[in-house]
């Protein structure tokens, strides 16, 4: 029997991780302002994991922001070196969302989602299978 897939995701400095089992549950990249502005780019991509399948450790601090649905998202960053690590969605208490940077693989899967296109930097261009949302 195949073991399942384990990914390890860190922060900057290591002290905040977290280890996901399986494939991701949905890979997207969101093109609000928010995203960019927390990001530092163009977009954010995260991966949504199911809560039972995410071990987290180290200290985070935690920064609540409310998207523009006003849905709100509890963001954990390492208080070291700044990097957030996970995110959790109040409307998706089931899952945890971590971003695709800190697993640093390139071989990560694309995303399969694309949200808030309306605010995309010009030259971006998400995946064309990609589902594609204003």
């Amino acid at each position: 029997m195949d073991s399942p897939l384990v990914r390890l995701a860190s922060c900057s400095c290591g002290q905040l991780r977290a280890r996901v089992l399986g494939e991701p549950l949905r890979i997207s990249i969101c093109h609000c302002l928010n995203c960019q502005r927390r990001s530092g780019g163009p977009f954010a991509q995260q991966a949504r994991f199911a809560r039972e399948n995410v071990q987290l450790e180290g200290s985070s601090t935690e920064f609540v922001l409310a998207g523009d649905s006003g849905a709100r998202a509890h963001f954990h960053f390492c208080p070291r070196c700044g990097t957030t690590v996970y995110y959790e969605a109040e409307a998706l208490p089931e899952y945890i969302m971590v971003p695709v940077g800190v697993f640093a693989d390139p071989a990560f899967p694309a995303p399969t989602v694309s949200v808030y296109e309306e605010r995309m930097h010009g030259w971006v261009v998400p995946p064309p299978d990609a589902e594609h949302y204003p």
